[in-house]
This record gives C-alpha cells, structure tokens and sequence, in this order.
C-alpha cells in the first residue's frame, strides 16, 4: 500500500529504512523524500515507526558512550587539564 503518493513510496519501504535504522520522519524523508512535498503521510509514516526495535535507544546510545568503570572516557582526564576561567581563582574553578 501506497504511503506517499507524491513520490510513490509503499509501506514495505519505510519500514525497510526503519530496518536501516532510519527512526524518525525526518530521517525517512533524507532517505526517499516521502513527507516532503504535500505532508500529509507524515502521520502514516509515524504510525509506522512507532517505537520498533530497529531505531537506536537511550541505553543503548549510554552503554556505548560509559566505559566500563562507569565514566565517560576522556571526561576526567579533560577535567584535570581544564584550566580555571580568567579571573577566577583555581580552587573556586573546580
């Protein structure tokens, strides 16, 4: 079934490029133009989408971004080399 009917974009599509990792409306319409002529499959599209398994979600954005000691790598290491703002005293600074 046809979801944009201005680029001829079928259901079997977007839902491919959500299997592509293409999450949002937005995201579908860089890949194949669908909702950016006339905008009224925009709904579709996200009803589409809805909140598949294929997108990318917050822990698993967290666990790839924590180390293993439970920090963000680089964090401390820029915090120890930061220097203080000017005027403002270093112990104030930290």
């Amino acid at each position: 079934m046809y979801v944009c009917s201005c680029f001829g974009i079928t259901e079997q599509q977007v839902r491919q490029h959500a299997d592509d990792g293409r999450c949002t409306p937005r995201q579908i319409a860089s890949a194949c133009k669908a909702g950016t002529d006339c905008g009224s499959c925009v709904k579709r599209i996200q009803a589409l989408l809805g909140r598949g398994a294929a997108c990318v979600t917050r822990p698993v954005l967290e666990s790839a971004v924590v180390g293993d000691a439970g920090a963000v790598p680089g964090v401390a290491a820029a915090a120890a080399v930061a220097e203080p703002p000017a005027g403002v005293p270093a112990a104030r600074a930290a």
